[in-house]
């Protein structure tokens, strides 16, 4: 009886160990989009420009879904603000698309650092960033 119950525990533990996936812990993927009508990386531009500034977002591995997304800005340096928050869910966990629009200070001189930031359902973070001056 007691080879038996060893047996069985044993068993139970061989299952544990050949049942577990590996959670290759892969950052979800982001870039910007890069055609013509999309800003995509630094740059100078006349205060008071409307800009329009796009991404791409993507699972990495078959269960880590998208969860959230956030643009922040940050003026001349300062802490960054949230300006853009969603929660991620249905189809938008495994690809997310947005697009940012917004239009620019007249402060010349000024730098706006925005950042865009996607989470997946491990809490990893990946992020980018461009930054705009004003002319």
């Amino acid at each position: 009886m007691k080879n038996n119950v060893k047996a069985f525990v044993l068993f139970i533990i061989m299952i544990g160990i050949f049942s577990c996936e590996e959670d290759e812990g892969l950052l979800p993927a982001i870039s910007f989009k890069m055609d013509s009508n999309h800003l995509s990386r630094d740059t100078t531009l006349a205060g008071g420009s409307t800009i329009l500034i796009g991404i791409n977002a993507a699972k990495t591995e078959d269960k880590d879904v998208l969860k959230k997304f956030n643009i922040s800005k940050s003026v001349n340096g300062a802490a960054p603000n949230s300006v853009y928050d969603k929660d991620l869910t249905g189809s938008e966990g495994d690809t997310f698309s947005y697009d940012f629009t917004t239009q620019l200070d007249t402060i010349h001189g000024q730098t706006n650092k925005y950042t865009f930031t996607v989470i997946n359902r491990d809490g990893l973070t990946n992020h980018l960033s461009l930054t705009v001056t004003i002319q």
